[in-house]
């Protein structure tokens, strides 16, 4: 039986695609079985997927390349989040001061821990460009990670684990420290924890939503531009 499903998955060129697609639909119908906020459709279909490739013993880069359509699709999907943003045009330019700094300081912040956690943990220069764009989203901190000598599949799951964590604690965080302003809840959410973060932002509130989507272009940019500064720290 095994050896039959590996025969088919190797004769479908996009095996991949079909198995991210069913993996996260079967992790969202148990996220909404349940309604419990850590069964996240996309943590329990990264475990789906990895246990199936397990089980199969299908090479890892055979699955990357049959499941490249959906990595281009990010990008375009990361850039659909300007329309939420587009209809709370007048509440961004009414508060542009303070969302433009709230994101900075959060880049700022972000990019101070991975320096903290390398020097706590003596971690590699290697290690330390793979961790550093770990709070933007994989379409540009893969490729920023590359460019600084990090290991862009490893960030790459790095950011999705920080995107899970801050979808999971986003309402919590907000709670304890009695965030309750729609444009500091998003800002803060979208900083940190990128598109995945921002999937909460938009079940929260539209504001919420719009700022998130503002904050991962900002964010991005800005991690972008200060990674080469803060990595020149650890030779």
């Amino acid at each position: 039986m095994t050896d039959l499903l590996q025969g088919f998955l190797s004769g479908s060129a996009a095996w991949g695609v079909l198995l991210t697609l069913a993996a996260f639909a079967l992790g969202a119908l148990l996220n909404k079985a349940t309604g419990k906020a850590i069964f996240n459709p996309l943590l329990l279909g990264s475990i789906f997927v990895i246990i199936l490739l397990s089980v199969l013993n299908i090479p890892y880069a055979d699955y990357k390349a049959s499941a490249a359509p959906v990595n281009y699709l990010l990008l375009p999907a990361t850039i659909s989040l300007a329309i939420p943003l587009y209809e709370k045009w007048d509440l961004l330019k009414e508060n542009a001061a303070a969302i433009i700094a709230g994101i900075s300081v959060g880049t700022l912040v972000s990019l101070g821990s991975a320096l903290a956690l390398t020097l706590a943990l003596n971690l590699t220069r290697e290690q330390y460009a793979t961790l550093l764009p770990k709070s933007v989203t994989t379409a540009i901190s893969m490729d920023v990670a590359a460019e600084l000598g990090g290991i862009a599949a490893l960030t790459g799951a790095i950011v999705i684990l920080t995107g899970i964590a801050g979808n999971l604690l986003a309402e919590v965080v907000c709670k304890i420290f009695h965030i309750t302003d729609p444009i500091a809840k998003g800002v803060g959410i979208g900083t940190s924890a990128h598109a995945v973060g921002t999937s909460k932002a938009l079940q929260m509130g539209e504001v919420e939503g719009a700022m998130s989507g503002l904050s991962i272009a900002v964010a991005g940019v800005l991690t972008a531009v200060l990674c080469p500064f803060f990595v020149s720290f650890i030779q």
